[in-house]
């Protein structure tokens, strides 16, 4: 137990106001308006980080498009398990989003959520057999009925232009969803909190979580630094804990002590797409378009070329092209990631990066690319296009997890991971992809695994909020007609 004194109390602290936080606010807000909420953002704003639309590409999650989430097995077969599920995970997204809209905290969805097609395309044999593969897989499920496969260029040219005009001779093949859809997590990260603030929740900005000390009676003592004003250092008691602070999560799990956090390190990876607003390519492209990574290369490196709607405006976005910082966040320290190695990590660490030489492989030459050669490797996706007409932007910091593993002693996940205490006092959550899209599963995931007690009784009011909730979407044709035609009502969706 810390000598520190408490100079105020709060039912629950969010650290970090990006789209975790807001979410999970959200939530116990209208669960237990009676609760008082403390979010503490060390930035000047909300949604600065990760959030923010132009540090994600923007994707609505659901599986439509990306290929990492189906691997193709040894035997040429293709699962579509775990496309299901993110799938339905973004399914309950939308389910709360309509809720929110029609109850006035979020406004119009234009704001925040635009369809946008998402396609799959891929170049060669190999890839085009994959293709198959996947859509073979998919078709027979209810919540990929929709998808179109065709190896006709006329076709791909009319539902992607800029990736067939000038193509050389080869064959090619894509998959086409329309019910795809772009998101921006800042604007929509931004409505949530501005809905919360005076409702028993307090958004404090500028101040910086420092060390957490878990109390006898199982209270957190959150030291918090002002950025802004040094005399306003103080130190919060919190009955629960959130960690939602994207990359600086990691330290703060690592400096609350708790057993379940042991073992686990970060390898961030730093992003730069290629952006343009040039009127005639934008209304060329109306797609999210999802290519395959080279041979040896991580699903990190997937090329996909993005239609955007930020503040009301289209953009094309391209990328990515992969860099390495060992920041943990856009405004972090040089120094994140040598103080994030610790004893009980340490093997973790060692293990992944023995077993990811191909990673490290690809990040050297990343790091070594002109901007010539990242032109040139954009050809291969967009023949026919200008550089004049793009810019380069610096997009987020994304820490993937390192965790123990029984068999390899560490492995690199690429997906998110949800930490918490035994005791439920304290939540992290850790990861990227498919992150953001997400948030909703993971949050209520978290209100389950956190507060046992209180979510049988929260849990006909998060039903009212998420119908499907505790059913499969996928198992149930008649309630995923009905939600989806709602969801898209609402939503202003195709």
């Amino acid at each position: 137990m810390t000598s520190l004194q408490p100079t105020e109390s709060t039912d629950v602290v969010l650290v970090g106001a990006g789209i975790m936080s807001a979410t999970l606010a959200t939530l116990l807000n209208d669960l237990q308006p009676e609760w008082k909420l403390t979010v503490l953002e060390r930035l000047d704003a909300a949604g600065l980080e990760s959030s923010n639309a132009w540090n994600n590409a923007g994707t609505g999650h659901s599986a439509l498009c990306e290929l990492n989430y189906a691997p193709q097995a040894a035997d040429g077969t293709v699962s579509a398990t775990k496309a299901l599920n993110i799938n339905e995970q973004f399914q309950i997204t939308r389910q709360l989003w309509s809720s929110l809209v029609e109850n006035g905290t979020l406004g119009d969805p234009k704001t925040f959520i635009n369809s946008v097609p998402h396609i799959s395309m891929v170049f060669g044999e190999d890839h085009a057999n994959y293709l198959r593969a996947r859509y073979d897989a998919f078709k027979p499920n209810k919540l990929f009925e929709r998808m179109e496969f065709t190896e006709d260029r006329e076709q791909i040219a009319q539902w992607a232009p800029l990736t067939m005009h000038g193509r050389g001779a080869g064959r090619v093949a894509a998959t086409f969803a329309p019910e795809g859809t772009d998101v921006d997590f800042g604007s929509l990260t931004n409505q949530l909190l501005r809905h919360l603030g005076g409702r028993n929740v307090s958004i404090q900005y500028g101040q910086q979580v420092t060390t957490l000390h878990r109390q006898s009676d199982g209270s957190w003592l959150v030291s918090v630094k002002d950025r802004l004003n040094r005399d306003n250092d103080r130190v919060i008691r919190a009955k629960f804990v959130f960690l939602g602070a994207g990359g600086g999560a990691l330290p703060l799990l690592q400096k609350s002590g708790i057993p379940e956090g042991r073992g686990y390190g970060g390898f961030p990876v730093s992003g730069i797409f290629l952006r343009t607003s040039n009127p005639d390519l934008v209304a060329r492209h109306q797609a999210k378009v999802y290519g395959q990574a080279s041979f040896g290369a991580p699903a990190m490196s997937v090329p996909h070329l993005d239609t955007r709607v930020v503040d009301g405006k289209d953009y094309l976005l391209f990328g990515p092209y992969a860099g390495f910082s060992p920041k943990f966040l856009k405004g972090g320290r040089f120094t994140d990631l040598p103080f994030s190695v610790r004893g009980n990590n340490l093997p973790t660490m060692l293990n992944v990066a023995k077993d990811n030489t191909d990673l490290v492989t690809y990040l050297v030459s990343e790091l070594a690319s002109s901007k010539k050669a990242r032109f040139e490797s954009m050809h291969e996706f967009i023949p026919n296009i200008d550089p004049s007409n793009w810019e380069f932007i610096q997009a987020g910091q994304r820490v993937q997890v390192m965790k123990k593993d029984p068999k390899k002693g560490g492995v690199l996940s690429f997906g998110t991971e949800l930490i918490s205490s035994a005791d439920g006092s304290i939540a992290t959550l850790l990861g990227a992809s498919p992150g953001a899209s997400t948030a909703v599963s993971i949050m209520l995931n978290l209100l389950k695994t956190c507060f046992p007690r209180q979510y049988s009784a929260w849990e006909p009011a998060i039903k009212d909020m998420v119908p499907s909730l505790g059913r499969s979407l996928a198992d149930d044709e008649t309630l995923l007609k009905e939600l989806s035609e709602y969801t898209a009502r609402t939503l202003k969706l195709i």
